[in-house]
């Protein structure tokens, strides 16, 4: 990994590339597979599953985390929590920082803050004084829409998915917007299987690397819980020759970090910070459902790791074909490469 240069997970994305709006109903999303490189709908995809395959998905729900408000000496303020650390403090991105110091008083939207820890690279620890915290937070703030979203959604649900029930997230697992009840009914009239495992997602999954290099980025720390029911599911699917089908990168990430090999999970929860790069031996997921990343992303790096250098020529493919890419754009399904 060391000698892999960033470089090599760019590509020119234009600007009218970038999805702009929800596409409504979620199932009529372009969905390509990367595997025949033929067209399709997100609806078809009980078509492209087989009777016995197995889907995962991460059922964590987006929390209401930005908050607007103002310093105590007067000045505006915006603060994006990442995630509870407990006793009340929370890592938060917060801007502008600049003038931010240990001690700083913030007032965001009914909630009051102080940092206790930072700043750093936007970065701080705040202590926010509310006695239920998640409802403090739930009726203050707003969701964290993705910066290059530039549209309006009619309602903010439809930044959740339909089996979004844990709160914990910064952001979407996005390949799971394309879901919708009627798609869900298919699969299992189909003898597909589904299963739920648990990644906050944090900002730093979808920021681009800096580093020159691989080797020189660090991963940041995601909260994930593998359940008993989960790796119940994906054995009796081994059992019965079903395929591990991922939706999502955040998916592959908590099944790969409770992997034991030889394609079994075992129950975990914790944090990790799995970086996924080219090399990486897959143990548990055999199909990926995603998005179109970011160039430059840890997620396209993910992506190349698992299919191969295949990621080039599907990316191209797609963007001469007009699929929308990022958060409200299109997906794709593809085999782990051989």
């Amino acid at each position: 990994m060391s000698e892999t240069p960033t470089s090599s997970f760019r590509y020119h994305l234009p600007g009218g590339a970038v999805a702009q709006s929800a596409v409504e109903p979620r199932h009529a999303a372009r969905l390509l597979d990367a595997d025949t490189m033929r067209d399709h709908v997100f609806g078809d995809l009980p078509g492209l599953l087989a009777p016995g395959d197995l889907i995962v998905v991460n059922h964590t729900r987006v929390r209401r985390a930005r908050l607007r408000g103002r310093k105590e000496t007067g000045g505006e303020v915006e603060a994006l929590l990442l995630r509870p650390l407990g006793e009340g403090r929370w890592e938060a991105l917060v801007r502008p920082a600049r003038r931010l110091r240990v001690g700083s008083r913030l007032h965001l939207g009914g909630i009051d803050a102080e940092v206790v820890s930072g700043p750093e690279e936007g970065r701080v620890v705040l202590a926010v004084e509310a006695e239920d915290q998640e409802q403090a937070v739930d009726a203050a703030g707003a969701l964290p829409l993705p910066p290059y979203f530039k549209g309006c959604l009619e309602d903010e649900g439809r930044y959740q998915t339909v089996f979004a029930d844990r709160v914990g997230s910064a952001a979407a697992p996005t390949a799971g917007l394309h879901f919708t009840p009627e798609v869900l009914e298919r699969l299992e009239r189909r003898g597909v299987h589904r299963t739920a495992v648990d990644l906050e997602i944090g900002i730093d999954t979808f920021r681009p690397i800096s580093a020159p290099h691989l080797s020189g980025h660090a991963m940041h720390t995601e909260r994930f819980r593998v359940g008993p029911d989960a790796v119940a599911a994906i054995s009796a699917a081994r059992d019965r020759g079903g395929r591990v089908v991922a939706v999502g990168t955040t998916v592959v990430r908590a099944l790969e970090s409770a992997s034991r090999g030889c394609g079994e999970v075992e129950p975990a929860a914790g944090e990790t910070d799995l970086f996924i790069t080219p090399g990486y031996r897959f143990r548990v997921v055999d199909r990926l459902i995603t998005n179109f990343h970011a160039p430059g992303s840890t997620l396209v790096v993910l992506l190349a790791a698992f299919m191969g250098d295949r990621w080039r020529p599907v990316y191209d493919t797609a963007l001469g074909r007009g699929y929308r890419f990022l958060s409200f754009g299109d997906a794709m399904i593809v085999s782990k490469a051989e």
